[in-house]
């Protein structure tokens, strides 16, 4: 009987410790399955045909359908350039430069990923819709509050954990998978300018 119940021990240490390490690669990728640029993650392969095992369990926990990662590139942020995570809590400011695509779209979400509900019904913006500069460049702004240029609300709710997902559509260029390839030194910086 004690060996049965130490069988059962080591299974139940087993499956929770292959559960946790699954659920932490997926949440932070691996290097042979996840690009990293500063506070920007994406998995190049999602939508590829040859994605990994890893790639394809990443994207049954998002609940996203995969367009091919030919057409779209993805690429998500839960933290600042300086690696803390993005909260309701402080403001941040994001700078970012024209991308090698025809189209892009910057939206904002909670740490489950479900739009934020505030009252200007603004919950991204675009490469169409978005202020830029005369260089081309922009300047976005997360806050509870309106704020000038392009303000993308973080709703009232203090300590939300808050996650940026990048869309970038028909890319330029393409690697020699075939998977569009990304300048990430034009991504978005995120800056933490207060906190309340």
């Amino acid at each position: 009987m004690r060996f049965l119940l130490l069988g059962i021990a080591a299974f139940l240490v087993a499956l929770a410790l292959g559960i946790g390490s699954a659920l932490l690669v997926i949440r932070h990728g691996v290097p042979y399955a996840t690009e990293h640029a500063g506070p920007w993650m994406s998995w190049p392969s999602e939508g590829h045909p040859d994605a990994d095992l890893y790639t394809r369990a990443y994207l049954a926990k998002s609940g996203r359908l995969p367009v091919t990662s030919t057409t779209v590139r993805y690429f998500s942020a839960d933290a600042d350039n300086q690696g803390s995570p993005l909260t309701s809590d402080c403001e941040y400011l994001l700078v970012g430069q024209p991308l090698q695509a025809r189209w892009w779209s910057l939206a904002l979400y909670d740490g489950e990923g479900r739009p934020i509900a505030n009252p200007s019904d603004r919950y991204s913006f675009n490469s169409e819709e978005v202020l830029r500069r005369t260089d081309g460049s922009y300047r976005m702004i997360l806050a509870q509050n309106a704020r000038p240029e392009n303000w993308l609300p973080t709703g009232a709710d203090p300590g939300r954990d808050l996650t940026l997902l990048l869309r970038i559509y028909e890319p330029t260029e393409t690697d020699e998978r075939g998977i569009g390839a990304i300048d990430t030194e034009r991504l978005p910086t995120i800056e933490r300018t207060v906190c309340r």
